[in-house]
């Protein structure tokens, strides 16, 4: 897998609203941002187009930081992340969406999916609850949306949910998905990739199903920069490097990568813990049929047996360190509170 990578993003800041970059925009030593909280002018570095945007507190800072080229994230397996969701759906949208992803963060990580008319066949594979589905719905008619999750206990809170009433609700594995090649006009994935085992695979098989000309998106988290949030990051699950989504997606055969970076208000453009949802990264089909890309067999099988005692500590493991990142928005949120505006925290 393209995890592997050595090099990843520093402690990028948040950059204006709208703000995108296309690979060219990853590489180099620095990376800055004029310093404003007022209106200020940004480019979409992949179309060069010139927009009036707010901006938020910018720091110099580096763009890569080395990371080894293997993890535990104990979380980051398919029976694992199943179990964790049993009992995270309970308070899921309770508890991790009001700190990690707000329906401003997710209506700005949807707005590069070119959402544009309701008659679109979107998939949301990954759904969950269904709360990045109602931002979909608000754009395409919910009979032509489908929610794809592995966890019943997700998909359960998302089938209760009215706007969600005439969505398609299906069970599946995001690597193996159950359409058709050439099926849909939009792909949609929020917080999920950080849970596939191999998200080459992943991608490949978003490539696979829409269409000739359709937008997959993909919405998930920026890795940290920070020691002690790195060491979490990596115990728990996925946290991919900006440069690793676009790999991923131009090797799967996307053309027109482009990545926005997403992130809480409170905040204020601080990136050097990692965000759980950090990024929105696009890409267009060009051509129809299957990716260019061959892989081998999948790298996780979740019908072989594993020792319930292995098991049991890796999971206890993962849910541990899951909990820093449920106190991470807390701490950022403080620190808005504290510190005066126009400061960086």
């Amino acid at each position: 897998m393209s995890s592997s990578m050595l090099f990843g993003p520093q402690n990028l800041p948040l950059p204006p609203k709208g703000l995108t970059f296309n690979k060219s925009c990853l590489h180099g030593t620095n990376l800055s941002f004029p310093r404003s909280n007022l209106i200020g002018t940004s480019y979409d570095l992949g179309s060069k187009t010139k927009m009036k945007t707010k901006t938020l507190i910018a720091t110099k800072c580096s763009v890569s930081v080395p990371r080894p080229v293997s993890q535990p994230r104990f979380i980051q397996h398919k029976k694992e992340a199943f179990w964790f969701y049993r009992f995270l759906s309970i308070v899921y949208d309770h508890v991790i969406n009001p700190g990690h992803w707000t329906e401003d963060m997710r209506d700005d990580a949807l707005e590069p999916a070119d959402l544009n008319s309701r008659d679109l066949i979107v998939v949301d594979v990954g759904g969950g609850t269904g709360f990045t589905t109602l931002g979909i719905v608000e754009h395409v008619d919910a009979k032509n949306v489908t929610i794809l999750d592995q966890s019943p206990h997700q998909l359960a809170k998302a089938k209760e949910k009215e706007g969600l009433k005439e969505c398609r609700i299906i069970e599946g594995d995001a690597e193996d998905l159950p359409f058709e090649t050439d099926y849909a006009d939009r792909y949609v994935s929020a917080g999920s990739i950080e849970y596939w085992p191999d998200p080459q695979r992943g991608i490949k098989e978003a490539y696979r199903v829409i269409k000739k000309g359709g937008k997959a998106c993909l919405i998930g988290p920026v890795y940290p920069t920070f020691w002690l949030s790195r060491f979490f990051a990596d115990m728990w699950m996925l946290f991919p490097k900006e440069e690793e989504y676009i790999e991923w997606f131009e090797k799967a055969g996307f053309k027109d990568v482009k990545i926005k970076r997403i992130g809480p208000q409170w905040y204020r453009g601080v990136r050097r813990h990692g965000l759980i949802m950090g990024c929105s990264v696009t890409g267009v089909k060009p051509t129809s049929g299957d990716s260019p890309l061959q892989l081998g067999p999948k790298v996780e099988d979740v019908e072989k047996p594993v020792n319930p005692f292995v098991f049991l500590i890796r999971f206890l493991l993962g849910a541990s360190a899951g909990v820093y990142y449920v106190l991470v928005p807390v701490y950022m949120w403080l620190k808005d509170q504290i510190v005066p505006k126009g400061q960086p925290i």
